[in-house]
């Protein structure tokens, strides 16, 4: 792996709003991810998700509590910090955000280009919102993107899977891999990732959804022969 390369971690937050498919997989794979990025000195950076607490700062149709202010990410409460077994060291970038995209009214894309960073390590949630938000998003700027697909999850299996099919389909410069093969591309051993071969390589009809899904898993359980 280049040394151009940095770790983006989303929203991997105590908000226990919602609940999650293979979370605490998740998390571990999330936490091998860090000590091996750590070790091989490449930059992290996590991204936050935060509503301002009065709710002046909700899109239209974001969900509120009784009092008007947000109902989930609420700014000033334990819901927004990083999960304690994931906890940024002191010099690791936190990036908040009050939107789905890390790059949305935020300052990530400079501090990325100041670390002459162009490769991004992409883990997180949710696979079918801010993580898809935010891989466009890389994708539009320029960035090469790995995205670490077990080290991902959302509400839904199908949500999860359905949301790397686009990706895949769309994203370009997008190389997708499992954790135990960006563990080696971290440690510069050779991996095996897929790389979609041309546009819509996943495409499929509604009643072809598990298929494809399965088809999906395929190419990925290859890079772990």
């Amino acid at each position: 792996m280049n040394n151009k390369n940095a770790l983006l971690i989303i929203d991997m937050q105590q908000e226990d709003g919602f609940v999650l498919e293979n979370l605490d997989t998740v998390v571990t794979h999330t936490a091998a991810l860090l000590e091996t990025t750590r070790h091989q000195r490449v930059p992290v950076i996590y991204t936050r998700h935060i509503n301002q607490a009065d709710g002046s700062d909700l899109p239209r149709g974001e969900p509120r509590a009784a009092d008007g202010g947000p109902s989930s990410y609420r700014a000033g409460t334990r819901q927004v910090e990083i999960i304690e077994r994931l906890a940024p060291q002191p010099d690791e970038l936190i990036i908040d955000k009050g939107r789905y995209s890390a790059f949305h009214r935020t300052n990530l894309d400079a501090r990325l280009k100041a670390l002459g960073v162009d490769t991004l390590s992409i883990c997180g949630v949710l696979t079918d919102v801010c993580v898809l938000s935010t891989v466009f998003d890389a994708f539009a700027l320029g960035y090469r993107i790995r995205l670490v697909s077990d080290a991902c999850t959302t509400t839904t299996l199908a949500g999860h899977y359905s949301a790397l099919l686009i990706m895949a389909n769309w994203v370009y410069a997008l190389e997708i891999l499992t954790c135990a093969e960006c563990l080696r591309a971290l440690e510069n051993r050779e991996y095996l990732s897929l790389i979609p071969e041309h546009p819509d390589l996943f495409a499929h009809q509604p009643h072809e959804l598990e298929s494809t899904i399965a088809r999906l898993q395929t190419h990925l359980a290859r890079t772990q022969e």
